[in-house]
């Protein structure tokens, strides 16, 4: 097993490039402890460390969109989508945008328009339905984008063949788990990322994925691990054909 303080940075890229970037992907990146809990006293930062935050970097400079529930950005207090200086002019130098497009998906519009998350470095983008209150969209219309797909919920799968008509098919999935359950639902996740946290949180957390109980499985396959000096893990597994 490969030791994540052995790879260098172009190295790591790497490890979690996707195989062709032009074809739509994507990847969901989530970090669990042990005992299979997403998040310590409401956050999932609390299960976060170096070596985590390193991967977390790395996978966000991959995408051409982090996509996120509305949940996730009130929970977390998610700060302003803008990468680094040096990932910037890594993105630049492999002709790729600076930054990543914010995609924030909503049902009921709960975000505030001055949420500081609307002063991402490339304007966000809301995805919402047709019931959604036409005033809330008119509000977030001033600091964002806003997209409706579906008349009573979000058509996932109608985003992500939007995102790819606009030259965008690389789509990571950060949370939170209500948008994983329905993206795995709809069939769309192509690949998951998970960072496992050595410690045992105990009961009471939910797992990384919610909703309504659904029959389908998907097989995946491992594509790599990464073993880091503080003891977490980093598995990145892919569907089968």
């Amino acid at each position: 097993m490969r030791r994540l303080e052995d790879l260098s940075d172009p190295e790591l890229a790497a490890v979690y490039q996707p195989e062709d970037r032009s074809v739509a992907h994507l990847r969901a990146n989530f970090v669990s402890s042990l005992d299979g809990a997403v998040e310590i006293d409401g956050r999932s930062k609390a299960l976060s460390s170096d070596s985590d935050s390193r991967v977390f970097s790395m996978v966000r400079r991959l995408a051409d969109v982090v996509l996120v529930g509305a949940g996730t950005i009130r929970d977390e207090g998610y700060s302003p989508l803008r990468l680094s200086k040096a990932a910037r002019e890594w993105r630049t130098a492999q002709g790729l945008a600076e930054n990543p497009t914010l995609v924030i998906v909503s049902s009921r519009l709960e975000l505030s328009p001055v949420n500081p998350v609307f002063q991402s470095a490339v304007r966000p983008l809301v995805v919402t339905h047709a019931a959604s209150p036409p005033e809330r969209r008119e509000a977030l219309g001033e600091v964002a984008e806003v997209l409706v797909l579906g008349a009573a919920e979000v058509d996932l799968k109608a985003l992500v063949d939007e995102l790819a008509a606009r030259a965008m098919p690389q789509i990571l999935c950060e949370g939170g788990p209500h948008l994983l359950g329905a993206l795995t639902d709809a069939d769309l996740v192509d690949e998951m990322c998970l960072a496992l946290a050595p410690l045992l949180a105990g009961p009471g957390s939910g797992r990384i994925t919610a909703g309504p109980a659904t029959t389908l499985t998907r097989q995946m396959k491992l594509e790599s691990t990464l073993a880091a000096q503080d003891d977490y893990l980093f598995f990145r597994y892919v569907r089968e054909a």
